[in-house]
């Protein structure tokens, strides 16, 4: 029996009846830390199925909140929302820096709408399910919730933190151009955050938690204060270092925070996260090529113990998806080429199925991996990740690497035809017709 005949007879196969994720439900046991990834920043079918899971998370194992690849000030007006402080006009505006269809698009709309609902129908206000962003690169915005809430409660502070922080006043919020000038030797703002971020720190809860319910807006002005510390040394390092490891170092420590923030603020002994990113943020960073990087996967493995953790892949093997050709540039719905021979999308497409999951740990005694599938699928191969970048001209060095897939995730669905997501603003510029790619706006 080959690979693929195997992978066949052993697959979890499934129609789109969100009650067909079962095996998997039941192997994630009691992990606290869920992370549910995707293979593009741009399909709407792995958007869709990560949401349809997160529900069934939320309801049947009481995950306390989302936690996505996304900037902190703007996922927490969604947060707001959600828990019903805010109403949906300023929650649904944002994003508004590329790439906005990675959030701004049809799917994460509706799971908010959805969240909102849900948390509409709870009776304790303290199980509400929340919605936060892990993220770093708000440096500017994060600055500017920081001297607001210090406004409103600490003026001389405010004064203090506004002062430390005319540092990036130069700057005129170009994050790019403090990178360059840190590069090329100038003056940096690192005393100053750190030193606003202590003080802020230091700030008892007696003094502050009286004016907000639940010390909330504390909370959410002290990570933005660490988004600015960290987010000053992600950009003063941009371009003379790597900076992936301090970014997925900055989620984690974000991620861990708001399961701390659930137990002593809102009571919940077991909180528990669900994080969407990046298959590359995700899958164990330690069972890939890159030697030397670490991720949010690898990271929460070793922090909360692996029996704690439980993480899912997304794989497709061919059919559109939204990106962009290069920064900053207008979205595309780009062909996705078909995965390359050697592959995993390859073997898992040469299986036969559209649509089906393969497990590969679990937490549970209910369930247990099969051990002939496990022993059989090769464990170095190449593996495909399209960001919110893709170039199908360069695909092999462009977007390919080499990992070990059942030491990399704990589950992988893999869909073999997917589509391209629509994002919310530019959906009447989707045209299907077309047959190879083109701007979604002019």
């Amino acid at each position: 029996m080959s690979i693929a005949q195997l992978i066949s007879k052993k697959a979890i196969r499934f129609s789109g009846n969100p009650k067909e994720y079962d095996p998997i439900i039941k192997a994630i046991g009691d992990a606290r830390v869920i992370m549910i990834g995707e293979a593009s920043h741009g399909t709407h079918e792995f958007y869709k199925e990560r949401a349809e899971i997160t529900k069934r998370l939320i309801v049947e194992k009481g995950v306390s909140f989302v936690a996505v690849e996304a900037d902190w000030p703007d996922a927490y007006k969604i947060n707001r929302y959600v828990r019903g402080m805010d109403g949906p006009e300023e929650a649904l505006s944002l994003f508004k820096r590329f790439p906005r269809w990675m959030w701004r698009n049809d799917v994460v709309f509706d799971f908010i709408q959805w969240l909102r609902s849900y948390n509409d129908g709870l009776q304790d206000s303290k199980r509400k399910v929340g919605f936060y962003g892990l993220d770093l690169y708000s440096l500017f915005e994060s600055i500017h919730e920081v001297v607001d809430y210090l406004t409103k409660i600490d003026p001389k502070l405010a004064k203090e933190a506004k002062e430390y922080y005319a540092c990036f006043e130069r700057f005129h919020g170009d994050t790019q151009a403090y990178g360059y000038a840190a590069t090329l030797g100038a003056k940096t703002c690192e005393v100053e955050v750190s030193r606003i971020l202590q003080r802020l720190l230091k700030q008892s809860m007696e003094k502050m938690s009286g004016k907000f319910v639940d010390g909330e807006e504390l909370f959410y002005a002290q990570e933005n204060a660490k988004v600015v510390k960290d987010a000053e040394e992600y950009y003063r390092n941009m371009f003379s270092k790597d900076t992936w490891n301090l970014r997925d170092s900055h989620m984690v420590n974000i991620l861990n925070d708001l399961l701390v923030h659930y137990q002593e603020h809102f009571g919940q002994d077991n909180s528990k996260a669900v994080v969407w990113a990046h298959n590359s943020h995700l899958g164990d960073a330690g069972a890939t090529e890159d030697r030397g990087k670490t991720n949010i996967g690898e990271i929460s493995r070793n922090r909360f113990g692996l029996e704690n953790t439980f993480n899912i892949g997304f794989s497709t093997y061919h059919g559109t998806v939204t990106a962009a050709s290069n920064w900053d540039e207008p979205a595309q719905r780009k062909k996705v080429r078909p995965g390359l021979s050697g592959s995993y999308e390859k073997l898992l497409h040469e299986a036969g199925i559209p649509f089906y999951g393969l497990l590969f740990r679990s937490n549970s005694k209910e369930i247990i991996p099969d051990k002939e599938l496990l022993k059989s699928i090769p464990d170095d191969r190449l593996e495909r990740a399209i960001g919110v970048i893709y170039r199908p001209d360069t695909e092999r060095w462009s977007h390919y690497f080499h990992a070990n897939l059942p030491q990399q995730f704990d589950a992988m669905i893999h869909i073999e035809k997917t589509t391209a997501l629509k994002p919310l603003d530019l959906e009447s510029y989707l045209d299907e017709s077309e047959p190879d790619t083109y701007p979604y706006a002019v």
